[in-house]
Order: structure tokens, then C-alpha cells, then sequence
């Protein structure tokens, strides 16, 4: 109930009005049956105005941090998050990520429409990033087609880091089904896992418009990190002295 009413009536027409979405290819979303989406991932917005433009309702993979701050407030976090259909997804813990990756299996059984960021996280610069193979995984277990969406814009309205939300159009394009039926029964095979997912991101880059990166998301900002603590910190010139007085 509280989907909806979000959707329609307490956050849906505020994200129109302010990010001016527009979406090409929902007829390639099917209005029934379990699909996983498979999307890239600039921004926390693509979480909220990606269900907006899609009629079905949508179940997210989400970090797990959403759901475990303290105090009222990360009460307040976990309801809302629960409530509009996300999945905690502990990414430090390989049991605890596949514990995530039975409870997506589980709703695709029940005929949901699942969305998943193959990346694994947001993109520090825009790029598209290399895929982690959960994705074909998942897919190959639950034996459903990959719909492969392209979020654009939505890291300029949600830059990282940013707290206020900017006035920025946001185009959201989806890509016909990828259908994997050839590889079912090889869920095991991890040189299957990559190609799928490698096929996977082809499709979003084609999407997107983006730059690919063969390298993953989270290494990229662990380089990036890394090379700011060993940049020198800038030095201060010291003031200039007026000919004819005496240095304090």
C-alpha cells in the first residue's frame, strides 16, 4: 500500500515535476511474469525514478547499510526502504550475499519484476563499469530473461555526495530482453557467469551512450581514494614582504 501511495501520491509527482523523466522501451518490460532488470547505476535517484515510469512494481538490491543506522531516524530508513521493495544486500559477506541473491530468486519465482545494478555499486565518474557475474547467476537460476536498462541524467540531478536533489532531466531507456535459455543448467560455470554478464553490459553501454571500463566500480574509487591521501598537501606561499620592514 505504501508503494503506491508514494508512487501516485507523496513522492511520484514531486520527481516528475522536478527531474522531467521520460522513458523509451516499456513495451519490452512484460506486464507479467518473474524478469530481471539489469540496469546501470549513476545515482541513489535511479532507485526511485526508474519504478516511477514502470507501470509493474519493482524489487531493488540495495546495500545493506539502508536498513541497519541507529536510532529513530534508521527506523524511519528501513521502513521506508522496505516498503518501496528493497533488498538488503550485505556486500562484505559472501553467505550473507547469497542469502540476498535466494530471497531475489524467490520473489523472480513469484512472477516479480527484480532490478538489479550489475556494477555493484554507483559509478564514481559517469563511466560504465565492469559487471559482476550475480546478475547472469541469478538469472541462470531462475531461469528468466535480463532486461537491460540505461538510466541517463540521473548523476546530475543526485551527484555522489550531494544532499539536495537538482532540477535536471532524466531519460530512462530500456533495451529488448536478453534471453539466455542456452546457457540453463550452467549456473556453475563461472566462464558462462562472465559471458553472459560481459553481453549484459554490452547492452547498457550500447544503451547509455556510456564509456566502459573494463575494471570494477569499487576498485575504481579505491584507486581514486588512494591516489587523493597520497597527493602532498597543497602548500601555502608564504606572505610577500614590503621592501623596508621588518619580518614579524
Amino acid at each position: 500500500m505504501l508503494y503506491w501511495l508514494l508512487k501516485f501520491v507523496l513522492v511520484g509527482p514531486l520527481l516528475r515535476l522536478w527531474c522531467r523523466p521520460t522513458i523509451e522501451g516499456t513495451e519490452n518490460i512484460p506486464e507479467e511474469g518473474g524478469a530481471l532488470v539489469a540496469s546501470n547505476h549513476l545515482a541513489v535517484a535511479d532507485s526511485f525514478l526508474l519504478p516511477l515510469l514502470v507501470s509493474r512494481r519493482m524489487y531493488f538490491m540495495a546495500k545493506r547499510e539502508y536498513f541497519t543506522q541507529p536510532g529513530f531516524i534508521g527506523w524511519c530508513k528501513k521502513q521506508f526502504f522496505t516498503a518501496i521493495g528493497q533488498v538488503p544486500v550485505d556486500r562484505a559477506s559472501g553467505s550473507a550475499a547469497r542469502a540476498a541473491l535466494d530471497t531475489c530468486n524467490r520473489l523472480l519465482a513469484e512472477q516479480r519484476l527484480v532490478c538489479i545494478y550489475p556494477e555493484g555499486t554507483r559509478s564514481p565518474d559517469g563511466r560504465l563499469f565492469k559487471g559482476k557475474t550475480g546478475v547472469a547467476r541469478m538469472a541462470l537460476e531462475s531461469e528468466v530473461p535480463v532486461i537491460p536498462v540505461a538510466m541517463i541524467g540521473t548523476d546530475k540531478v543526485n551527484p555522489i555526495g550531494s544532499r539536495v536533489w537538482r532540477p535536471r532531466k532524466v531519460r530512462i531507456r530500456i533495451g529488448e530482453p536478453l534471453d539466455f535459455s542456452r546457457y540453463h543448467g550452467m549456473a556453475n560455470d563461472r566462464f558462462i557467469q562472465r559471458s553472459m554478464t560481459d553481453e549484459i553490459m554490452y547492452a547498457l553501454m550500447e544503451l547509455s551512450g556510456s564509456e566502459y571500463v573494463d575494471m570494477y566500480a569499487a576498485k575504481a574509487k579505491e584507486d581514486a581514494e588512494r591516489a587523493a591521501k597520497s597527493r602532498p598537501a597543497r602548500q601555502t606561499r608564504p606572505a610577500a614582504r614590503i621592501p623596508g620592514t621588518k619580518a614579524s
